[in-house]
């Protein structure tokens, strides 16, 4: 699994549909400063689901769209498409290249694509767990991640190395199967209340 490309249209810095290939031999995008290398990477952080405003820099999420310069006026969507190379199918899915897209409206409105079908943002987590390139990923070390890690407490610490494991859609089904079962129960519960209001009205009716 690799990343193969990467597309950008109305994100941040780039008005224009772009595209950046990632052929064999690369390791590394270089340029001067303001040039875009850290809009790069906030691309890639957010086409796989990153929430947060703040982590891409900005203050609200419609800050990624391009926000318009003197000679250009400002577009009312920002689009990124994240293409990796999955011939080893590391990615559960069976496809030899797989796509997600995600895009954003000033509107607040947002739209998500796995291989052009679209699907909610829970999907595109769930696809990437324990993979390493998900949006807590180790494979994308921000600006001041190792120093944050090192600070972080323990439990922070440990889901840096639970993802590194491979076990972190484990406990997530975990979590998901208990709230399933509390549901369950709370659901029993009322069940039972109501059998035995209703044995109590039939008490009655059985001596008449």
């Amino acid at each position: 699994m690799y990343l193969k490309s990467l597309r950008m249209q109305g994100f941040k810095s780039f008005p224009d549909p772009t595209l950046i290939e990632f052929h064999e031999g690369i390791t590394a995008i270089v340029g001067p400063n303001g040039s875009g290398k850290s809009n790069i990477t906030d691309a890639i952080r957010w086409v796989l689901g990153e929430q947060s405003a703040k982590t891409l820099r900005g203050s609200r999420m419609e800050d990624v769209i391009f926000n318009g310069t003197e000679t250009r006026r400002q577009l009312g969507f920002a689009e990124v498409s994240i293409a990796f190379d999955n011939t080893d199918q590391n990615i559960p899915i069976e496809y030899e290249t797989v796509e997600v897209t995600r895009r954003y409206y000033r509107s607040g409105d947002s739209e998500y694509y796995i291989n052009q079908t679209e699907c909610r943002l829970k999907d595109i987590r769930e696809l990437f767990l324990d993979t390493g390139i998900g949006r807590d990923g180790y494979s994308i070390i921000g600006q001041g991640r190792i120093d944050q890690i090192l600070s972080d407490n323990s439990e922070e610490r440990r889901k840096v190395f639970d993802e590194a494991a491979g076990i972190v859609k484990y406990k997530l089904r975990k979590k998901d199967t208990e709230r399933k079962l509390e549901r369950t129960e709370n659901n029993l519960i009322r069940i039972n209340d109501i059998l035995n209001e209703l044995e109590q009205r039939v008490k009655p009716l059985s001596n008449q």
